[in-house]
């Protein structure tokens, strides 16, 4: 039967098979398309990056940040140079064995060299990331021997901060370190890469897009192994903006030596109250900048952060305390003004006084005195009187309008608003109404009040200045060395309180009497200075609340001391805060402002700055205050 057509059975698999290999071919040379497509467009420069790197390569040139310099022109940041050791993974096979041989021939913990390479797991290949910052000259010696065994190893200069001064100063400067990865989803830090180095405190991180300059570039041209064979081009750095501050170097070395002499930690703001230019800013215990510059290890970072005396708040800004007595001067002012009592009006003290039906204890006698005497003895009886008169919500009134409660809009990061409270702050708050009992309490800056230490050298400066309540700051100028421009940082313009010049001039006469006559700011006495200032003393528990604890806690229940400060009188040129933290009473800390305005005058009249006080331990006599503080603990 030849010549016969094939049965249809066998025509229909024919064409099928047919058309399966046709849409086959289809599907294939779509696929071919597609990858074609993602190749050359879809993933165009990563591939053509790829293929540059095997020939030439870019090395970022990192800009040095800015130089930052006292008022005088004397350096508080600088620049020095270091070495970093980089990695070009692309250039690694074996990365994991790479990161072992690295971490055996630089003596590392591999794990810490792995959790560098890691932080950029997400980085081009082809761009080198440091996995040791600030390398030692024998680590950069012992992997230069070793170059043919650790490829795509790259050994960098860079600039790195520098200190000077070390903790000096270390919370109005800051730190710098890697950008983080929630700070490079900030529009703050838009156009920066992972790696970058920026400021994360003080000084560094306020003006930190100032202060970073312009990275360049160094493009040059490697052989197989990755050796850098000639360079193309370089596109040189721009450094960052130079600036000066506020801050007089001497007098943060006077306020920080004068610290560690009393042996306390506390803070110190020192301001001219006529600008409100910072001259001194210290909080204790501090941590040393230099630590965080080439990269702060991991366990180093765990004890600062684990440090029960937090070393890395900044007390200046952040701390808040009850003010004690220094408070009175609020209460004092606030009396006047609203009319409730006279300068020359005597009140009795016997000891202390019934209010509500409710004893409340003065540290001692002291007879009939009128308001500046009561400010110059710290009477606490006498406040209670001026509170009992003014009421919570009048007392709030003037001391927010004196800067207490309120931020102070300092140019620093992080600042944290104090607490003065009112009837409506605690309906709000706790749902409960003002208790008349509790703004006698708040009269002698105790109870719910709480205040920060630059918010009190706010304050004194008003007192200071006739009532013009100063926006503090600590840049005080910049320079751009790329454009050769200079810039002055403008003062802003103060808040003014309406001040009778009779408030004033009995308010100082209280604050004159306690450093100069019979009050309790006699250590802070300058012959022919007429300094003016106040003591406060703050509880840091209630009696009762310390005689619980007693014996049941590590916690140091002492009581904290203040003292606020300006000078001279009825011409400041100075004014300021101390506090320290759990000194027992606000008469330790005036030594402290002593000193600085000691050096103040010293520079002011050209003459040698004063030696550095000599270490002292707390007098016996402190041990017997204490016994025989009896109850209210505002004063003194």
């Amino acid at each position: 039967m030849t010549g016969m057509p094939p049965p249809a059975g066998d025509a229909r698999r024919a064409r099928n098979l047919l058309s399966l290999f046709q849409h086959l071919v289809v599907v294939i040379f779509a696929g071919l398309l597609v990858s074609f497509w993602n190749v050359q467009i879809g993933q165009h420069e990563r591939f053509l990056a790829m293929a540059e790197n095997n020939h030439q390569r870019r090395l970022s040139l990192r800009a040095p940040r800015g130089a930052v310099l006292d008022r005088d022109g004397e350096v508080l940041v600088e620049n020095r140079h270091s070495l970093n050791i980089s990695l070009v993974r692309d250039q690694v096979e074996d990365l994991d064995a790479w990161i072992e041989r690295l971490a055996r021939t630089t003596g590392l913990d591999p794990a810490a060299v792995a959790a560098a390479v890691d932080r950029h797991r997400h980085d081009p290949s082809s761009r080198p990331i440091v996995v040791i910052r600030d390398a030692s000259l024998a680590q950069v010696a012992s992997v230069a021997a070793r170059r043919l065994e650790l490829p795509g190893l790259v050994v960098e200069q860079v600039p790195t901060r520098h200190y000077p001064a070390a903790t000096y100063g270390a919370h109005a400067l800051g730190y710098v370190g890697e950008v983080t990865d929630t700070q490079l989803s900030q529009a703050h830090f838009d156009g920066l890469r992972s790696g970058a180095i920026v400021g994360h405190a003080g000084i560094e991180h306020a003006y930190n897009p100032r202060l970073m300059g312009t990275d360049g570039a160094r493009h040059v041209i490697v052989n197989s192994l990755g050796r850098e064979i000639d360079t193309i081009r370089e596109v040189a750095p721009v450094e960052g903006q130079q600036l000066q501050l506020t801050i007089d170097a001497d007098l943060q070395r006077a306020a920080e030596e004068a610290f560690r002499a009393a042996g306390f930690d506390g803070a110190a703001v020192v301001l001219d109250p006529r600008s409100g230019e910072v001259l001194a800013l210290v909080s204790r215990p501090a941590y040393d900048p230099n630590a965080f510059a080439a990269g702060i290890d991991a366990a180093a970072w765990t004890a600062l952060t684990g440090d029960p005396l937090r070393p890395l708040q900044n007390r200046a800004l952040q701390g808040r305390y009850s003010p004690g007595s220094t408070f009175k001067i609020v209460m004092a002012i606030a009396a006047l003004e609203e009319g409730v009592v006279e300068p020359e009006d005597q009140f009795v003290c016997r000891g202390g006084g019934v209010f509500y039906g409710r004893f409340f204890a003065c540290h001692t006698t002291h007879g009939s005195v009128d308001l500046p005497q009561a400010l110059a003895r710290s009477c606490n009886t006498y406040f209670y009187r001026l509170g009992q008169e003014l009421g919570i919500d009048r007392i709030h009134e003037w001391a927010t309008a004196l800067g207490l409660g309120e931020l102070t809009g300092i140019d620093l990061p992080h600042e944290v608003r104090g607490l003065i409270p009112s009837r409506e702050w605690k309906r709000a708050t706790h749902g409960d109404r003002w208790y008349a009992g509790e703004t006698i309490s708040v009269a002698i800056g105790q109870g719910q009040v709480s205040v920060t230490p630059l918010s009190m050298a706010v304050m004194m400066s008003a007192v200071a200045n006739g009532g013009r309540v100063p926006a503090p700051r600590v840049l005080r100028g910049a320079f751009d060395g790329g454009t050769g421009t200079s810039e002055i940082q403008a003062s802003p313009d103060p808040s003014v309180v309406q001040l009778e010049p009779e408030t004033l001039a009995a308010v100082r006469r209280g604050l004159w009497m306690a450093v100069n006559g019979v009050g309790t700011a006699r250590r802070a006495r300058l012959r022919g200075r007429d300094v003016i200032g106040k003591t406060g003393t703050a509880q840091v528990v209630s009696l009762s609340g310390r005689r619980e604890a007693a014996g049941t806690s590590s916690q140091d229940l002492r009581d904290h001391g203040w003292f606020v400060f300006a000078a001279p009188r009825d011409d400041a040129r100075i004014a300021g805060v101390v506090l320290a933290e759990h000194g027992e009473h606000g008469y330790l800390a005036a030594p402290i402002a002593r000193h600085v305005m000691e050096t103040f005058f010293a520079k002011e009249d050209g003459l040698p700055l004063p030696a550095s006080p000599p270490a002292t331990s707390l007098p016996a006599t402190v041990v017997a205050d204490a016994a025989q503080s009896n109850g209210a603990r505002g004063g003194q």
